[in-house]
């Protein structure tokens, strides 16, 4: 069975994940996990988080030469805005958000301050998830199985790809900043975005994972 585990908040020093049950054998490239977490931080209406961090993994095991060795794999990313937290004093949050696990989270661990939540519970953390399936990714593509996605509404807007082959709306979600295979959807996209970044709010939408 092939599970992982990830550890480490936002604004700590930087998170790590496990992968356990990999097999052994499987020639790793780093370029394509560093890739593909340059891409999670490429997307459109990205924070500014992202001008702070350079997502690189490093390898702290279940690796050698080049290749997995059976071992649980374990990976690391640094957190650069730990440096400028680290000794800064923080006031406890207390005001719960609303569609963030705050509340919830005080609740099932005791805890009085909100932010202790907040800091694991955070979009930061799906680095460390984004490092997991890369590598994964490379695992499948060995067995002839290519993995992609691509985003087909946000905020009510919808792309029109029904005639596109699958092939081809992965290729073109790869190059576009919202992920979207249909370019005059994705610049309704953008400015649905630009105007819920105006008002303070968030959109939803659909996004489609394809197995080949």
């Amino acid at each position: 069975m092939l599970r992982f585990l990830t550890a480490g908040e936002s604004h700590g020093p930087g998170l790590t994940v496990i992968l356990d049950g990999f097999p052994a054998g499987l020639e790793l490239s780093i370029e394509e996990i560093n890739r593909d977490l340059a891409r999670r931080q490429g997307g459109y209406g990205r924070g500014g988080r992202q001008q702070i961090e350079r997502d690189e993994v490093q390898i702290l095991g279940g690796v050698a030469q080049g290749k997995t060795i059976g071992a649980p794999l374990g990976m690391f990313i640094v957190n650069r805005d730990y440096e400028n937290w680290r000794d800064r004093p923080i006031p406890k949050w207390v005001r719960p958000r609303p569609g963030h696990a705050d509340l919830a989270g005080a609740g099932k661990y005791r805890l009085d301050d909100l932010r202790l939540v907040a800091e694991r519970a955070s979009a930061r953390e799906t680095a460390a998830r984004v490092a997991a399936g890369a590598v994964a990714k490379q695992l499948l593509r060995q067995a002839g199985i290519v993995v992609g996605s691509y985003v087909e509404a946000i905020g009510g807007e919808a792309a029109s790809v029904e005639a596109m082959p699958l092939e081809e709306r992965l290729a073109l979600a790869l190059s576009s900043d919202v992920s979207c295979p249909d370019e005059a959807a994705a610049a309704r996209m953008r400015q649905r975005i630009e105007a819920a970044r105006s008002a303070g709010d968030s959109l939803g939408g659909i996004i489609v994972v394809i197995a080949l």
